[in-house]
């Protein structure tokens, strides 16, 4: 099976209460292969709700207990997020789970890039929380942004012969 971040399949999960729609993945839903995954409810968060970031760092640190994950508000949410990514890493454990494909730039799911905790927009590269644990268990993660049709479809093979 193949975690998806579920906003990319169509879901509206994302912090503002709307979608991340990824055509090329949404296309291969009836594979069957793929588990909707939406790290920040599963911990905890309402949808919509306030835009957070990482604080000093990046998702490993908020594993090691250096970063926070803050609203712009100043609301923390870290606990919610350590919840979820922890939720998240039960389907592994319940499935046989070959990759995840998230959502690049999110706190909870961001593979390659996240921001960097001011709330104007700029990356840093680094993970988000979840990405973080699943790398940590190793657990392949790619990014939607860097996903060929070729590259998804060799991902589903292999999660089939699995």
């Amino acid at each position: 099976m193949i975690l998806v971040s579920a906003c990319l399949l169509g879901l509206n999960t994302k912090y503002n209460g709307e979608t991340n729609a990824h055509s090329l993945i949404q296309s291969y839903c009836s594979s069957g292969r793929f588990i909707p995954v939406c790290p920040e409810q599963l911990g905890g968060l309402s949808t919509p709700r306030e835009a957070v970031e990482i604080i000093n760092g990046t998702g490993q640190e908020v594993l090691l207990g250096r970063g926070l994950v803050k609203g712009e508000s100043g609301e923390g949410v870290t606990s919610q997020f350590l919840k979820g990514a922890n939720e998240v890493l039960k389907f592994p454990r319940m499935f046989k789970v070959t990759a995840a494909i998230l959502k690049e730039r999110s706190p909870s799911c961001g593979v390659h890039f996240i921001y960097d905790g001011s709330f104007t927009h700029r990356m840093i590269p680094g993970q988000g929380v979840t990405s973080a644990m699943l790398k940590q268990h190793n657990i392949p993660i790619y990014s939607e942004e860097e996903l060929t049709e070729e590259r998804l479809k060799e991902l589903i093979s292999e999660d089939m012969a699995g």
